[in-house]
């Protein structure tokens, strides 16, 4: 294979991961932050007709919606979608009632595109020459698309969640706060949710969805166990377990939130010991293929050249 044939494979495949980003992360209404920006923007009269961009992206949103009843059933999606999924999307923060489909559609068309370029860019180059080894090449290129959506979800998880894992402590200790001024817990998560929109937004908006499902009737212990399941993190299991206790057999809450907000910043604590530790052996890599080389023939190539030297006299 040409330079050229691989360069043109290369930015073929960007063009269509940066597709797929940008259709999970742009074509993905959420109702809440549209709402929220609608009463954060200005009143500027009468309300203006969309844009030619919105226009164009409802329309794109449309077809893709109705590719979704047939890449679910290509994607293995037919029928009533794992709650294990849904949970997964919860966890990544991505709330949109079409978020599913959007999902499946790029996996279908991520496996069908990545499979014919791979397929087309082999058989212009005629390499391999065995057909199985061929299609194992292909059959690979469309288990890379297939799997693609999963790992980007992966990693929009893991992100959020450290995230939040950081930006927990210093809530629970504006939560101990709040309800040592005198406030009540769900006053308390409201008003914290409030004051972090800035600093930790992903915080925020899950104790703002918290004293919604309050104020709309749920349980305290029900609204909790819902952040819970939202968050995903077994640290924040444990702290409500501990507040649906200690609501339960009328404890203190202040000194749970003061003792939970230790522990958790104790582990944060040690995750970063942890990661120092890891440091030296990480650094052996590049210290060994890349230094280390470099150092070796600045300090013997002048001894080398040398003894050639005084060996060719010899000769």
């Amino acid at each position: 294979m040409t330079s050229s044939t691989l360069i043109f494979a290369a930015l073929v495949f960007a063009l269509v991961l940066t597709l797929s980003l940008a259709v999970l992360r742009r074509w993905l209404p959420d109702p809440g932050r549209e709402r929220l920006a609608r009463l954060s923007a200005p009143s500027a009269g009468p309300i203006a007709q969309a844009s030619t961009w919105q226009r164009g992206q409802a329309r794109m949103l449309s077809a893709l919606l109705w590719l979704g009843p047939w890449t679910a059933g290509l994607s293995g999606g037919e029928g009533d979608t794992p709650s294990g999924l849904r949970l997964r999307f919860a966890n990544a923060g991505w709330r949109s009632p079409v978020a599913l489909q959007i999902y499946f559609i790029c996996k279908t068309l991520l496996s069908l595109l990545l499979t014919t370029l791979a397929w087309s860019v082999l058989t212009a180059q005629g390499w391999p020459a065995n057909p199985m080894l061929r299609m194992a090449w292909v059959v690979a290129a469309a288990a890379v698309g297939y799997y693609l959506p999963d790992a980007v979800l992966k990693l929009r998880i893991q992100r959020r969640q450290m995230e939040l894992l950081h930006a927990f402590p210093d809530a629970l200790d504006l939560l101990r706060l709040c309800v040592q001024a005198g406030l009540g817990l769900d006053a308390a998560i409201e008003r914290v949710g409030r004051e972090m929109r800035h600093a930790r937004p992903m915080l925020s908006e899950e104790f703002a969805l918290t004293g919604l499902a309050l104020r709309a009737g749920s349980s305290r212990a029900e609204a909790l166990r819902n952040l819970s399941q939202r968050v995903g993190l077994q640290d924040i299991d444990a702290l409500v377990s501990m507040l649906i206790q200690a609501d339960r057999f009328g404890t203190s809450v202040s000194e749970s939130l003061s003792v939970h907000a230790d522990a958790l910043r104790t582990q944060r604590r040690l995750r970063a010991e942890e990661a120092a530790a890891k440091l030296p052996v990480k650094l052996l890599i590049p210290l060994i293929f890349c230094i280390f080389p470099s150092l070796l023939t600045v300090l013997l190539g002048p001894v080398m050249v040398t003894l050639a030297r005084q060996f060719a006299k010899v000769v």
